[in-house]
């Protein structure tokens, strides 16, 4: 994995762009600062600018970055909230995220899904009790089996972005990519069948949303239908020499067909055999290509005080055409 390191001059003319930015934007959630994020990336440090255009251009070299040496000051950021929910609230991180979505705006652009986290573009990756042993971001003392970031949905994201606030256990994130494996021998290509089914994980799901009540949206209902009827899909698509990948084995039904079953069972072992670890530090920013790169977390033990693990995360899209029916105008970012 290839990193980028700022140094003492970089971190300076970053939090001069940043203090300009504060005196125009108090949320990096307004639209109009999520249209200029891209145009405004341009004044990021040229060498910053050249590692992630690089990073986006050569896909088949290495797909997962690290940026490296931004200071954060932690007491100024102080406790995360309890809960994502308290999120509107909370504005301690915003010079970390106006950087955060001006770094991943020269990748491509930010969205967010109306279902997810109240429709939040950033969401906030730190444990909350109630969901210790759920297959959340939020949980803690269970595996996060790996993933594709919403294997089940065609608009999920080209790229996934984790920044770290605080990691006091030092507690990795997990991945594995296709670059490890010959994705090309005849043993896979019965996963590029679409056969396949990958059920909604549960952040989508009603109970975990900000509306719970019984007036379903039409997201919510979407997700409900696809919960109910996942599309049949396959596992491998694009080159047969370099394809692509969308996996979520938690949340995959089993394929009746025997050898796509078989071929996905090996896929799976294979994958578990090259998980990697990587330790996301506070102020650094991890890129992976999400139809490259699974990634899940072990356990780790919380105290549910506010200052455990605490991540940001982003899904980065390369063509926001392809969801323009989803979205309510050209120029929101929110999906459905």
């Amino acid at each position: 994995m290839k990193k980028y390191e700022l140094n003492e001059d970089e971190n300076i003319s970053i939090n001069k762009l940043v203090d300009e930015l504060l005196k125009k934007y108090s949320s990096i959630e307004d639209e109009h600062f999520l249209l200029q994020a891209g145009l405004l990336g341009q004044e990021l440090p040229q060498g910053l600018r050249a590692f992630l255009h690089n990073f986006k251009q050569y896909e088949d070299v290495d797909p997962t970055c690290m940026i490296t040496g931004y200071k954060m000051d932690d007491i100024r950021i102080g406790r995360a909230p309890k809960h994502w929910k308290q999120k509107a609230q909370h504005t301690s991180t915003i010079n970390e995220e106006i950087y955060f979505v001006l770094c991943a705006s020269l990748i491509g652009h930010p969205i967010a899904w109306s279902t997810q986290q109240g429709g939040h573009i950033i969401h906030e990756i730190f444990p909350i009790k109630e969901h210790e042993r759920d297959q959340l971001g939020f949980s803690s003392m269970e595996n996060l089996e790996w993933h594709t970031e919403d294997a089940f949905h065609p608009l999920r994201g080209d790229y996934i972005a984790l920044m770290g606030i605080r990691n006091p256990t030092n507690t990795p994130t997990m991945i594995a990519s296709n670059v490890e494996i010959d994705l090309s021998s005849d043993e896979y290509k019965p996963l590029f069948k679409p056969v396949f089914k990958i059920r909604p994980d549960n952040s989508h799901l009603q109970e975990n949303s900000e509306n719970n009540s019984l007036n379903l949206t039409k997201a919510q209902k979407a997700m409900h239908q696809l919960n109910l009827q996942p599309n049949e899909i396959p596992v491998l698509f694009g080159d047969p020499q370099n394809p692509y990948w969308r996996l979520d084995p938690y949340f995959m039904e089993i394929p009746e067909d025997e050898e796509a079953r078989n071929a996905l069972n090996l896929l799976i072992k294979t994958i578990n055999e090259n998980i990697k670890e990587v330790v996301i530090h506070p102020g650094e920013i991890f890129f992976c290509d999400n139809f490259r790169v699974v990634h899940g977390r072990p356990p780790f033990s919380a105290k549910y005080d506010g200052w455990d693990r605490w991540l940001k995360r982003l899904n980065i899209v390369s063509d926001l055409r392809k969801s323009r029916a989803e979205r309510g105008s050209g120029t929101s970012r929110i999906l459905y």
